[in-house]
């Protein structure tokens, strides 16, 4: 049967029907709408497993946020998903080096991915970021390198590429590490899942 649902009443709906089949599923609270922010965006109930948080990852994120941090992003899709309108209110802004052409440059003569340099370039930002990473695991492996070089002490990593090569190897690099970060774990994932993630601690900030 077809619902007649009011166009500003579907999202809210939707998180009802989500909370409908998790049953008896039971989330933690803090990352609760998180989780059911990725399944929103996804319709993926996988990631009521997969997700990996530290603890008090979501709560430390949502400081930052408050603080005015910046989120660097590894796409211009995630980039375009993430809600800059709160942002922006508190203080912070989005970045996405990978088309910059000296970011292309440089990979170029290098012969690395533009994921690497672009991380190489968000280093040099001075203010804190959350890396919201939705494609690349060399993003994600670059990040790892430069923390334990001592250049980039992130506020937040939010590793969910998804793919293949090297996914999974560079997703366990991060949640063995002691920042704090939200992984999913496995090969799932996306820029549409790394801008659900910050979506969902924006939200929580401006409700």
């Amino acid at each position: 049967m077809i619902e007649n649902v009011r166009p500003m009443d579907i999202e809210k709906r939707s998180f009802e029907i989500i909370t409908e089949l998790l049953g008896e599923k039971k989330l933690t609270p803090e990352n609760e709408l998180v989780i059911k922010r990725v399944i929103h965006t996804t319709a993926d109930f996988d990631y009521a497993e997969n997700l990996v948080f530290s603890e008090k990852a979501v709560q430390k994120g949502i400081e930052a946020l408050r603080n005015g941090c910046d989120i660097v992003t590894d796409t211009q899709m995630a980039k375009a998903g993430i809600n800059k309108t709160i942002l922006v209110k508190l203080g912070g802004e989005v970045h996405c080096f990978m088309s910059d052409s000296d970011v292309a440059m440089e990979a170029n003569e290098r012969g690395v991915t533009r994921a690497i340099v672009a991380m190489e370039k968000a280093a040099r930002l001075n203010k804190p970021c959350i890396f919201a990473i939705g494609n690349a695991p060399t993003a994600l492996i670059r990040i790892r390198e430069l923390m334990d070089e001592g250049r980039l002490s992130p506020a937040l990593i939010i590793g969910v590429p998804v793919g293949f090569v090297n996914v999974v190897e560079s997703k366990e690099m991060i949640i063995e590490s002691s920042v704090q970060h939200i992984v999913a774990r496995g090969r799932k994932g996306g820029s549409n899942v790394a801008a659900a993630i910050c979506n969902a601690m924006l939200y929580q900030i401006m409700r």
